[in-house]
């Protein structure tokens, strides 16, 4: 895989995938032991960040630095990507400069016109269509959680039509899981990609289900995956489709009483993808304890 693009997961073997499931493992190893892992010493990436993130731009920095790399970070205001230059420009200039290429930003065919001609390794850090380097990150704590990915039942519960829905599907249908999507109709992905999906699924033995009453895709779950429906993206239709069901307390109370007895693990777009939210009868600190955290930790996370 050396020299690869990672632009979506659909480019991708379920071997391959499971080999960078098993690489992410032994780093994370590794720096939880403290032993160094500079294995990029003296290369150099760019980070180019249209929409602004958090967690996607640390988590670059710091696994760069890790690895001995050197970091540039771009935003709209420090690159002239798609306005004095034009995308296969700006690809050439910095493919000539860079080991490797980070984008996160609008249209998938903004990073696939990076990978044609940047000449160095471009990882789609997120575009409209697709967020294939948090699937990793989600896959790998699933696999944590549950020692395996085959079989697993993930659950994601609201718009489907970008890039979490699709990602998750595909990776889903990658690598054997039991996924469904509950959502109206109208926010299910294109019905080209549940295709793709399902050719897929069909030689890896996965399962697919498009399930519009949530708390009928919430049975038997092992994984229950959240999306906000943002008011400005949706019909009135599906906005009163989220109010009823994707609340907190629903999630909290009517969703959670259809699995009393299982350990489900909850993921949610408004926290930080490897954070569960509160099984019955814990509180926050239970929790995070529960998942590792230190005292210390949980003290410094509920003063912020």
């Amino acid at each position: 895989m050396k020299n690869r693009h990672f632009l979506k997961l659909l480019d991708y073997s379920p071997e391959e995938i499971e080999a960078l499931l098993d690489l992410a493992a032994d780093l994370k190893e590794k720096k939880k032991k403290g032993i160094p892992h500079r294995y990029f010493e003296g290369k150099n990436i760019a980070l180019i960040f249209e929409k602004s993130s958090t967690r996607t731009r640390c988590s670059f920095e710091v696994a760069a630095h890790d690895l001995g790399m050197g970091v540039t970070y771009l935003d709209p205001q420090s690159s002239q990507i798609g306005k004095k230059e034009s995308i296969a420009d700006t690809a050439r200039v910095l493919g000539r400069i860079y080991d490797g290429i980070e984008y996160r930003g609008f249209a998938q065919e903004i990073v696939e016109e990076l990978a044609h001609y940047a000449g160095v390794p471009v990882w789609n850090g997120l575009t409209n269509e697709f967020h294939p380097t948090q699937i990793l990150a989600d896959f790998l704590t699933i696999r944590e959680h549950f020692g395996r990915l085959r079989g697993i039942k993930l659950v994601y519960l609201g718009d489907a039509r970008y890039n979490m829905g699709n990602s998750l599907m595909i990776g889903a249908a990658k690598m054997g899981l039991h996924f469904v999507i509950g959502a109206p109709k109208a926010s299910w992905p294109v019905d080209g990609l549940i295709g793709e999906a399902k050719k897929i699924a069909a030689e890896t033995g996965a399962t697919l289900e498009f399930i519009e009453d949530p708390k009928e895709a919430v049975k038997d779950a092992d994984v229950v995956y959240q999306k906000i429906m943002w008011a400005s993206e949706v019909s009135e239709c599906e906005q009163a489709w989220a109010n009823n069901y994707l609340t907190h307390v629903d999630m909290r109370n009517g969703i959670r009483a259809v699995l009393p007895n299982s350990p489900v693990h909850f993921f949610g777009w408004e926290r930080p993808a490897t954070t569960p939210a509160h099984g019955p009868g814990e509180d926050s600190s239970a929790v995070m304890a529960r998942f590792g955290y230190s005292a210390e930790e949980i003290r410094a996370l509920k003063e912020k």
